[in-house]
């Protein structure tokens, strides 16, 4: 860690920390499945509903356009942050799920045919699985999943055996949300291009934990959602190559993503705005701007160096609970710890050290595929962000004992 980096004081800046759960003080250590929000993003989000709050893109008024100022320039704010060439490749959506399904029917529905293949892997995220499945059932094409080592990390090898001439997408994860483990996705992206395909890259896992430069890691789409980068919920990125966006049909109709309406016909405006139809999440939106802020306070490089220093005292002081064991030791992976302790169910885990104030998250996480490869139902899962401590740790280790005296007598 950076001697600049002061985990206390960036822990104050998040008013639920302050919360006690049944009169004990929280540990929250479910922020992959979203982040708690700063008091800058907060501010952010008041201030937008309170001070300048308008439709967007359609009054003239002066709260429309200062509402329209800001939401815009959270777009140069989100191409800067990824290193995107130009901010008209960051379309605005609900999240990464509205953004995989808008490349699935935007892109896929016009690109693939009866017997093309979508190729991803076992450790898939649902919303990186279901919207293929929907596209095969429009159009006929497949998904082929590409499993992973038994200690959850990548074999290329593999991967490349899965592809075939109908190979027409290659769709991954940055990061797994269940493992942990870290995908080399300019490798994949490459190995895409030179077999005629894009590469998709779910990124929720992957922007909260590490630096993102689109540019480098040669990806054609890369995805992720707001609430988990310290931001709201209802905001998401789909950011596309310029030249992909530009050839592709609307997702949805409606108002702002026209050109030119008849009764009988319509035309659409060019990109990014083609793909926004309707009221944008406005405050969610200036919300995420104020989250990109947040993390850019700290220095990327900065965060990233003390969540990798609890990744590592996360799993040596778990390693010593009797009976523990993880799902998923990749090296250099990222951001989650997932285990299971001997028979006690996940969810009898997570409902207990409840009552410490220690939050988990106990189930499949949206990973059934991956469950079953491992032929689990669920696991516990610990997850890391800026504002988590080594005492966390403390705390669920000795909460996870407890919960082993209960059920061994």
């Amino acid at each position: 860690m950076t001697s600049e980096f002061n985990a206390e004081a960036i822990r104050h800046q998040f008013p639920i920390l302050k919360t006690d759960i049944h009169g004990k003080k929280l540990v929250y250590l479910d922020s992959a499945a979203s982040a708690q929000k700063p008091q800058m993003v907060l501010d952010a989000l008041h201030s937008a509903y309170g001070e300048t709050y308008a439709n967007v893109h359609r009054g003239l008024h002066y709260l429309s356009e200062a509402s329209t100022d800001a939401y815009e320039a959270v777009r140069g704010k989100v191409a800067k942050f990824i290193h995107a060439t130009d901010e008209k490749e960051v379309v605005f959506t609900s999240g990464a799920t509205m953004s995989l399904n808008l490349i699935a029917h935007s892109y896929g529905n016009t690109h693939l045919s009866a017997g093309d293949e979508v190729l991803i892997t076992v450790a898939e995220h649902h919303a990186n699985i279901v919207p293929w499945h929907l596209l095969g059932e429009r159009v006929g094409s497949r998904t082929i999943a590409s499993p992973v080592n038994s200690d959850g990390s990548f074999d290329m090898d593999v991967f490349k055996s899965c592809i075939t001439e109908r190979t027409k997408i290659i769709s991954i994860p940055h990061v797994s949300n269940v493992l942990g483990t870290v995908f080399p996705v300019r490798e994949i992206a490459d190995l895409a291009h030179e077999n005629g395909a894009i590469c998709v890259v779910d990124g929720c896992q992957g922007i909260t934990h590490m630096p993102v430069n689109v540019t480098e890691l040669g990806c054609d789409f890369y995805v992720f959602s707001g609430h988990k980068l310290y931001g709201p919920s209802g905001i998401g990125i789909c950011w596309g190559r310029g030249e992909i966006w530009a050839d592709l049909p609307p997702f949805m109709g409606g108002g702002d993503m026209i050109d030119d309406v008849e009764t009988d016909r319509s035309t659409y405006a060019l990109p990014p705005h083609r793909f926004e139809a309707g009221t944008p999440p406005i405050a969610e939106t200036i919300g995420l701007g104020a989250a990109i802020d947040f993390v850019q306070s700290i220095g990327m490089a900065a965060l990233r160096d003390h969540e990798m220093d609890l990744l590592r005292y996360g799993h040596q002081r778990l390693a010593a609970v009797d009976g523990l064991k993880f799902i998923g030791q990749a090296v250099g992976k990222s951001g989650v710890i997932s285990f299971t302790l001997d028979e006690v169910h996940p969810h009898d885990i997570s409902t207990l050290i409840d009552q410490d104030g220690v939050a988990i998250r106990a189930g499949h996480h949206c990973a059934q595929p991956l469950m079953k490869f491992y032929g689990l139902s669920s696991t516990a899962r610990a997850s890391v962000a800026v504002y988590n401590q080594r005492s966390d740790f403390d705390q669920l280790a000795e909460s996870l004992e407890k919960v082993n005296r209960i059920f061994k007598g």
